[in-house]
């Protein structure tokens, strides 16, 4: 019994000694999160005034919620408001549609049996995602400007008399968001499902083909169950993020003609901020944007115990 006893308090101790190592490794990244993701909402309090960079906080005038009420009061402000949050949903319903992409294709990529031809594929489809939206746009200008590639060979082949007009439109903006966003994140998308099919117990292909399965009978009862959990994940988590769709895109590709229909809820609070020289009211809509992520997050990890009986949280 004594050896026992101390045998349990040895692994005891050796446990909370690994225990304390492991926190301390993770205490660098605890302080990144702290100084780049909740000290910045210190800045929560602009909110509050009338905020002129040239005298200050301390010399800027304290208004209160006045900015909160223009956003209700205000009719050209509440009407900005509507055409705003409307491209902010479409954009991330679309998004939300598209999100299958990145499961088929990983599994189709899967059923790739030459290896050199899948690497390639695999590093082609995942290098935009690694290219930033300024060269996105620079390549988009280059291709389907008035000037691009594709007006000069249809108009040197004679099948428009006119260039068209694709990135200077307001027609199709969102659709055309969608392509671009699908187009640069679909490989980098696939790696998590890529890494979830290498997790599927390989018994359960071999009693599938035993039971006369063929590759597509695999891929849909088998590879396809098999990510669902994962895919669920991914699609509450991009719930919880309605709000939040970058604005990166967005920026680098808004125009005169396209202003209306570009103008997501993100690329907003930068144009009013910066552009408008409203920083108070700026940090007002980002300061609600904020809360109402906070709630979607706190109802999808609700929905996702009465679904799944495991929170995402």
């Amino acid at each position: 019994m004594e050896v026992q006893l101390k045998s349990r308090k040895k692994a005891k101790k050796r446990a909370n000694r690994e225990g304390k190592i492991m926190f301390l490794t993770i205490i660098p990244f605890l302080i990144l999160v702290f100084l780049f993701a909740y000290f910045p909402l210190h800045g929560w309090i602009y909110a509050l005034y009338d905020y002129r960079p040239a005298l200050g906080l301390s010399g800027s005038e304290f208004v209160g919620l006045k900015w909160f009420n223009m956003l209700v009061s205000n009719p050209t402000q509440v009407s900005q408001i509507l055409q705003v949050m409307k491209n902010t949903f479409a954009m991330s319903f679309l998004g939300i549609a598209t999100s299958i992409f990145p499961v088929a294709f990983a599994i189709f990529l899967n059923e790739i049996k030459c290896k050199w031809f899948k690497n390639i594929v695999q590093t082609l489809t995942t290098l935009p995602n690694f290219i930033s939206w300024v060269l996105v746009y620079t390549i988009a200008f280059s291709l389907f400007s008035t000037t691009g590639l594709l007006n000069s060979l249809l108009l040197d082949w004679g099948v428009i008399v006119e260039p068209l007009k694709i990135l200077d439109s307001n027609s199709h903006t969102w659709l055309m968001m969608c392509l671009w966003n699908l187009w640069k994140g679909l490989g980098w998308g696939a790696i998590m499902y890529l890494a979830g099919i290498s997790g599927i117990d390989p018994e359960l292909y071999e009693a599938a083909r035993i039971d006369g399965a063929n590759r597509f009978q695999l891929m849909r009862n088998v590879t396809l169950p098999a990510l669902m959990p994962t895919y669920l994940v991914m699609l509450m988590l991009s719930i919880a993020n309605l709000l939040n769709n970058g604005m990166d895109q967005y920026f680098v590709f808004q125009n005169a003609f396209n202003s209306e229909n570009i103008q997501v809820l993100d690329l907003y609070v930068y144009n009013l901020g910066l552009g408008g020289n409203s920083l108070s009211l700026a940090t007002a809509i980002s300061m609600l944007k904020s809360l109402i992520s906070v709630a979607l997050l706190v109802i999808v990890n609700f929905a996702s115990k009465k679904i799944r009986g495991s929170s995402i949280i």
